[in-house]
């Protein structure tokens, strides 16, 4: 090998790349700056607002940085928003400005839980007029079913005219099955809602902001088990549907980003939920389990999403594309 690679350095030494064909002189490559056109305008912020105010006394130094993170009449498609997880992301979305937040999920009706989250945003200054402040609405949907997703989104856009976020956070869990014996038809359930029903609501918002051409930002809720495999527990469906959320979200990132839709999945540790709860609250040693594999020494809450999914609905992100 290195009289390979000695040899190997004397032909390029020698210029030689073939039998007889020498190449040109060898030139360093030139590491040019990008032109000023290949990075998109936007308001001055951050250093270059410092900068710009400095010869602009009429300007008011002022914190922007909660601006990058307002939704400000915005529209936003949140999937498994009737309660939990989804519902809290929901209310996040309202809380940072958003017009409209849709939360499809399968029940005919809302939950209670979901109705007294609405009654709070309407306290907060809104109401059920077009413009008159946030308003969080009830779409009953299955995201199992493609073209109902795609429908109803698009009655969605003919309405406020514009979409710009998706939070696809529906799931489901199936018991402990072993992985051997995994019935067919289980395993085709949880696929259907964990990954299809993913991919559906993705593509329903992601059509919309097609439609409209402002871009906008699809977070697609995977989980760490799509990363790691939770020992001692049978859950091979729900693994691989997560795993397969992942590459969705890298390979629809490569697609759209020139179409300033960003593609990103967010994946929550041990997270008291209605779904989890099935399990801790029938076994209590699994909260003590694990509390113990997070160097917290706990499990998280919903709520303690609400602050990186609003990152990542948001114009503060707006370099963070096929991240996981």
């Amino acid at each position: 090998m290195l009289a390979l690679l000695s040899h190997a350095s004397r032909r390029l030494a020698l210029g030689v790349t073939g039998a007889s064909r020498p190449v040109s002189t060898w030139r360093p490559i030139q590491h040019r700056p990008p032109r000023a056109q290949s990075v998109s305008p936007h308001a001055p912020i951050g250093v270059s607002a410092a900068i710009q105010a400095a010869s602009d006394r009429t300007l008011t130094p002022r914190p922007k940085v909660f601006d990058e993170f307002a939704l400000t009449d915005r529209v936003a498609i949140v999937s498994g928003a009737n309660r939990g997880l989804g519902l809290e992301v929901a209310l996040v979305l309202c809380e940072a400005g958003a017009r409209a937040v849709y939360c499809f999920d399968l029940p005919p009706e809302p939950s209670d839980e979901w109705r007294k989250t609405q009654e709070y945003v309407q306290r907060m200054g809104g109401g059920n007029g077009k413009n008159s402040g946030p308003r969080l609405e009830y779409v009953s949907a299955d995201v199992r079913d493609q073209k109902g997703m795609w429908e109803r989104a698009k009655v969605i856009g003919d309405r406020e005219g514009r979409m710009d976020v998706c939070i696809a956070a529906a799931g489901i869990l199936k018991a402990h099955t072993d992985c051997l014996e995994y019935p067919a038809e289980q395993f085709k359930e949880v696929l259907d809602v964990n990954t299809n029903g993913v991919l559906f609501t993705a593509q329903a918002a992601g059509q919309q902001m097609r439609r409209f051409g402002n871009g906008g930002s699809i977070v697609l809720i995977a989980s760490m088990s799509g990363s790691i495999t939770n020992r001692d527990h049978a859950w091979v469906s729900y693994n691989t549907s997560k795993s397969a959320v992942l590459q969705m979200a890298r390979s629809m990132a490569c697609e759209l980003g020139h179409e300033k839709i960003r593609v990103n999945s967010l994946s929550p540790g041990h997270i008291y939920t209605q779904m989890t709860a099935a399990y801790i609250d029938t076994q209590p040693h699994l909260l003590q389990k694990w509390s113990s594999l997070n160097p917290m020494g706990r499990i998280g809450r919903p709520d303690e999403l609400r602050g990186v999914v609003a990152w990542l609905a948001s114009d503060a992100s707006s370099f963070c594309t096929g991240s996981e």
